[in-house]
């Protein structure tokens, strides 16, 4: 069996690793203990000079570039979340509070026309005023949906957003109402992607699927060989998808034909970027691997010391990656030679944006660490706090 198979494997996994593979199993025991909560790990996302991140109090905060001004949306209303994915010790990939705590927020904030779009743990996807951060309307209007860890992505003038219901939401980007809905296998953790009118959404029914955006029809499916909570990557007509199975995947964007695939020596979370057709993918082993973005060929490999689950993202033509243990590295694309930028002595798990020169972590103890990518230099760090 693939367990029997890996299981030198997990003795040197990382715990969220083993957490993700309980899941995958169907041990639905596995969540929290009783009155400790998930905290959310939200990448963050640069729009009209603000930085728009979800926090750990559960609520929407936009931060200034320029000042470092913030501004925060009223708290997400809150549902029975003692349970489920999120709440571990901190080496895990989350962690545990048994403090009241707001709505975890996983799923990176999408901007567009005026709104910033979220999707919290409670099973409500909400829509803010951009600039005022005023509530515009908010999905289900009644009740909740299950936990929500997918982020949302908004196109044509909707908005889809994954679920652990498996399903697949499209609701109207203006006024929140539902048009349609995909049912997959298992739970959707995967953001979904979208290139020009196909969306892609991977489940964990180990299934990469191609949408039409227009009308939910699937023109294709892909069946990995493990669970995909990974936001696929698309360039030059070719899909690129981690899994829970070792492999980074090269399909073709207009059939789901596998071009090529590659194994790590754990499972691949993070989305990988691509720069000058070479592929650069962070892996849970620790490695960050180069590959030839045509031929799946590797190029280079960087130890990294601790896992990668953050999703890097491309300064100047060099690659910015964090590992778990938070410590950043700068890929020089020019040469593929890798130098540590700074270590911000805090986890690090959830995708890292950047504006200009400056990439921002944000960590899972309300605080968001700028770093300047040239000179390697921490600024000051910006406390999502709304007390201050």
């Amino acid at each position: 069996m693939w367990f029997k198979h890996n299981k030198v494997l997990f003795g040197k996994a990382v715990l969220l690793a083993v957490m993700l593979l309980m899941v995958v199993s169907g041990f639905t025991g596995l969540g929290c203990i009783k009155g400790l909560q998930p905290i959310g790990w939200s990448g963050g996302v640069v729009a009209d000079g603000n930085l728009y991140v979800g926090s750990e109090e559960g609520r929407l905060v936009a931060i200034n570039t320029a000042d470092g001004s913030r501004q925060w949306s009223e708290a997400l209303t809150k549902q029975d979340t003692s349970t489920g994915f999120g709440c571990m010790a901190p080496t895990a990939g989350g962690s545990c509070s048994a403090a009241p705590a707001g709505v975890a927020v996983y799923g990176t904030p999408a901007v567009a026309n005026g709104l910033v779009y979220l999707g919290g743990y409670n099973g409500k996807i909400y829509a803010y005023n951009s600039s005022s951060l005023a509530l515009r309307w908010v999905y289900p209007r009644e009740d909740y949906l299950e936990h929500i860890v997918s982020g949302p992505v908004v196109a044509q003038g909707k908005l889809y957003i994954g679920c652990s219901d498996g399903k697949l939401y499209t609701l109207d980007a203006e006024t929140g109402d539902r048009e349609w809905e995909f049912q997959t296998g298992d739970k959707i953790w995967s953001t979904p992607a979208i290139d020009a009118d196909t969306l892609y959404v991977g489940s964990f029914d180990n299934k990469l699927y191609a949408l039409s955006a227009t009308d939910g029809n699937k023109k294709w499916e892909f069946e990995a060989e493990g669970a995909i909570a990974a936001t696929p990557l698309v360039y030059n007509d070719t899909v690129y998808i981690g899994s829970f199975d070792r492999y980074l995947y090269a399909l073709d964007a207009a059939n789901g034909n596998l071009k090529w695939k590659f194994m790590g020596e754990n499972w691949f979370w993070a989305t990988p970027v691509i720069h000058d057709n070479v592929l650069y993918a962070g892996c849970l082993d620790g490695k960050v691997y180069a590959l030839d973005a045509e031929s799946g060929d590797k190029i280079a490999e960087f130890d990294l010391g601790s896992s990668v689950s953050s999703s890097p993202v491309i300064v100047n033509g060099s690659v910015i990656f964090a590992s778990r243990q938070g410590v950043v590295y700068a890929v020089d694309t020019s040469n593929n030679e890798i130098r540590q930028l700074v270590d911000i002595e805090k986890d690090a798990y959830g995708p890292l944006s950047a504006s200009g020169e400056i990439v921002y972590v944000h960590t899972p103890d309300l605080t968001v660490h700028p770093v300047e990518v040239n000179t390697g230099t921490k600024l000051e760090t910006i406390s999502l706090k709304s007390s201050e």
